[in-house]
């Protein structure tokens, strides 16, 4: 399993989403299998909007993911425990690791730029470590 931290130089929630959005966009393009993993049902229905307008001419095939159905789109978003059998990259919008993050080739965790965020990223990045992961970090500048 192979974890990257993406730490945003100047990054507010908004920022945090559209940096989001970019990175699946990227990942569809390369046939990848993305779930987006988000704290809530509202958070995930606000990462479900932004990726229908977060550019121009963008199309990225996605569903909200319900319990107890496959996948049928290529990305999918769900809070909570609820995340399709498998999946090539896993875009973590939570301030926790997922228990099922295990189940993703990749795991993709982005940190905005404000101490709360911080915060919850050193947790989620010492907990890999305990996993016996080495996280990539990538600074992303403003």
């Amino acid at each position: 399993m192979r974890v990257d931290f993406y730490i945003l130089d100047a990054g507010n929630a908004a920022e945090r989403l559209h940096f989001a959005c970019r990175l699946t966009e990227k990942a569809y393009g390369l046939d990848s299998r993305v779930h987006a993993h988000t704290s809530s049902p509202a958070d995930a229905a606000k990462f479900d909007e932004m990726l229908w307008t977060f550019r121009q001419g963008s199309f990225i095939p996605h569903e909200i993911f319900a319990a107890g159905t496959a996948a049928r789109a290529p990305v999918s978003i769900g809070s909570g425990n609820e995340h399709p059998d498998q999946g090539d990259l896993l875009v973590n919008l939570s301030d926790e690791a997922p228990a099922f993050a295990g189940k993703f080739a990749r795991i993709a965790e982005i940190i905005g730029s404000d101490e709360a965020s911080r915060a919850a990223g050193r947790e989620r990045f010492k907990h890999y470590r305990e996993l016996g992961i080495e996280p990539a970090t990538h600074q992303i500048g403003a």
